[in-house]
């Protein structure tokens, strides 16, 4: 199966990624790397990306990461149905909620007793 993702280039604090198709059974930085398709740069927001042959890819089954499949559709690319795209929200769950110092039940501070001696 292949897989459509960013390859870090560039040099130390200046990322420049490349969108490769790979082998996706491999571990990311070891497998084989089918095509080049584009370029990415993050601080210019330039995309460079041969669309015919990413959608030629995208057609025989190449699984996009997530930041792929918004570079794609901001190129205009169509994506097929059972691409995933992501909300872009974020779903933060608490472990153990129940301990937090919010959920536990309110103790009633002891009413002060007031000396009154004359």
């Amino acid at each position: 199966m292949l897989a459509i993702r960013l390859q870090r280039v560039g040099r130390k604090d200046y990322p420049v990624y490349r969108i490769a198709v790979q082998e996706a059974q491999r571990h990311p930085s070891s497998g084989r790397v089918v095509a080049y398709v584009g370029t990415y740069n993050p601080h210019t927001k330039e995309v460079n990306l041969q669309k015919e042959q990413a959608q030629k890819y995208l057609d025989n089954g190449a699984q996009p990461t997530p930041r792929v499949v918004k570079l794609l559709k901001a190129e205009g690319v169509k994506l097929p149905k059972w691409v995933k795209e992501h909300d872009g929200k974020k779903s933060k769950s608490v472990k153990n909620a129940e301990k937090l110092r919010k959920n536990q039940p309110v103790e009633e501070a002891p009413a002060e007793e007031e000396n009154t001696e004359e």
